[in-house]
Parts: structure tokens; sequence; C-alpha cells
């Protein structure tokens, strides 16, 4: 099996080099700057040298730049690396182009995955690859080694490929706080055991069955209860929240009218209320569903 070297004890570095000890790859060192790296590194990685980059890469046939996006180039360049090694680097968003002036064979490889700091399970992650032809299948193989998935993607298509990993990830938690902080302020006493079954269950559904998986206001066409929400929304601190929702109900009015479940003219009376102009309380003088 190929040795592995570890540049930087971040939280997914650490975590991919202690799975890919434990499939019988030998770890021969590390690089740990802060004390924080330090503690992790002992704590995942507790047999694997500290040691400096020149010596990890000298060690190594493939050597893993896990360091943040902003580093990658400045690190591989200064690595003593040769045209018989592998580098690797982890960021989503890149593909090869941060590696291009490194002698090694230049290999982008993302896993799918959120990393707290400790041990993470792999098995079942998809990792997403840009590699020459010659470096297939060792990316295949190291990946197969901790139980995960491999699939690949152009290098011109990896800012779009991690821009929909920020989306239906990152914006998830500040969508979900959010929500959060607007059952808190109705006086819901445990606001997370009362959007848990639902959130839960929704993000099942819209994996499996996509926009098909959407119900709420929208999709059963109520405009009054629409416009009920963005005058409560208003009222509560911070108003990014109000502006927020407005915005995802545009999209969502879209998804709703493309697949026939919206009419044209309910449609504009969403996007009336959402523009905010008069909205259908005004309209009809009654109160919002």
């Amino acid at each position: 099996m190929e040795r592995i070297g570890l540049i930087g004890a971040g939280r997914a570095g650490t975590a991919l080099g202690a799975a890919l000890a434990a499939a019988g790859h030998p770890l021969v060192g590390l690089t740990a700057r802060s004390r924080a790296s330090r503690e992790r590194a002992a704590r995942l990685l507790p047999h694997v040298p500290v040691l400096t980059a020149a010596e990890v890469t000298t060690r190594a046939d493939v050597v893993l730049v896990a360091v943040p996006d902003d580093l990658i180039v400045q690190v591989a360049e200064a690595l003593p690396l040769n045209s018989s090694q592998y580098v690797v680097h982890l960021s989503g968003a890149h593909g090869l182009k941060p590696l291009q002036s490194t002698q090694a064979i230049p290999v982008a490889l993302h896993p799918a995955m959120t990393f707290p700091g400790g041990a993470v399970r792999l098995d079942g992650v998809m990792f997403t690859a840009t590699a020459p032809d010659e470096a297939r299948e060792l990316v295949e193989r190291l990946v197969k080694a901790v139980g995960a998935q491999v699939q690949w993607v152009a290098e011109e298509q990896r800012a779009q490929y991690h821009a929909g990993l920020v989306h239906g990830a990152n914006h998830l938690t500040t969508l979900v706080t959010q929500a959060l902080a607007v059952l808190r302020e109705a006086g819901v006493a445990d606001p997370a055991a009362t959007l848990r079954p639902l959130v839960t269950a929704t993000l099942d559904n819209t994996l499996l069955s996509g926009h098909h998986a959407l119900t709420g206001p929208i999709a059963r066409g109520d405009v009054d209860t629409v416009a009920a929400h963005l005058a409560g929304l208003g009222r509560i601190p911070p108003t990014r929240t109000a502006s927020t929702y407005a915005e995802l109900a545009r999209a969502t009015v879209e998804l709703a009218a493309a697949d026939g479940r919206l009419d044209r003219e309910t449609a504009a009376r969403f996007e009336k209320v959402l523009n905010g102009e008069p909205g259908e309380r005004d309209r009809t003088g009654e109160a919002p569903r």
C-alpha cells in the first residue's frame, strides 16, 4: 500500500488520515502548527510522528495537502515533490490548477461530508475527484479502502459542483437557524423538537423526489397565508429573515408554477405580495387564513 503523508492536521485531513490508517495505509508523518492541530493529531493519529513538511513529503508516496483553500498553492509549491509522487488536495471548489506548479501527479479529491473534529465514518460518503488518467486507479483504490464512493467532475465544473453543496448544506444551516429563531419568538418552548420531524421528513422526501416533495402554502396557492407570514416576519429581528423568506418563496413559486400546481393568476398574486404590493388581506378585507 502507498505511504501517506499529511500536510495539515485540520478536521478533514485528520479524519481522512485516520480512516486511511484504519484501512491499512501507513501514515508516515504529518504537520501540525497550531496547538489545536497538535491536540487533534494526538487524539486521532497518536502513532503518527509530527514532522516538518519536507520530512513528510520525502517519506510519502501520496501527499495529502489538507490546508485551507487559499493556502493550497503556497503550501504545495514549497513541498519537495517529485514526478513519482501524487499530491492530493481536499478542496471542493478547486480542481488541479492549484497544484499545476508541482512535479507530482495532481489530484483534487473532495469528500461531501462535514467534519466536526473527531473520527468520522466515511462508508457511503461520495468523494468527488478530478485527476489525470494515470491517477484514477489510485484514487478509486484509496476511496474504496475507506468504504466510500467516488465520482468524477471535470476541472471547469469544480466551482459549480461546490456551489451546489454549499447551497444545499451550509445554507440549510442558515435557514434552519432562522426558522428556530422565529419559532422561539413565537413562544415555542422547544423549537428544535418542533421542527425536527418536519425538516428530516422533508429532506428525505426531497432527496428522493426532488421538487415533487414540495408541500405548504405556496404549493396549495394560499396567497393570504404567505402575506401574513411576511407581515409577521417583518416585526422580528433580524430583518434579514423576512428577505430570506421572500427570496426563497419566489423560487418556490417558480417551482410550483413550472410543474403546473400554480396557475398563472395565482403565481402573479404571489409575486405582488412578495414584491411588497398590497396583500390579499387588503384586497379581500378578510384576515389571512
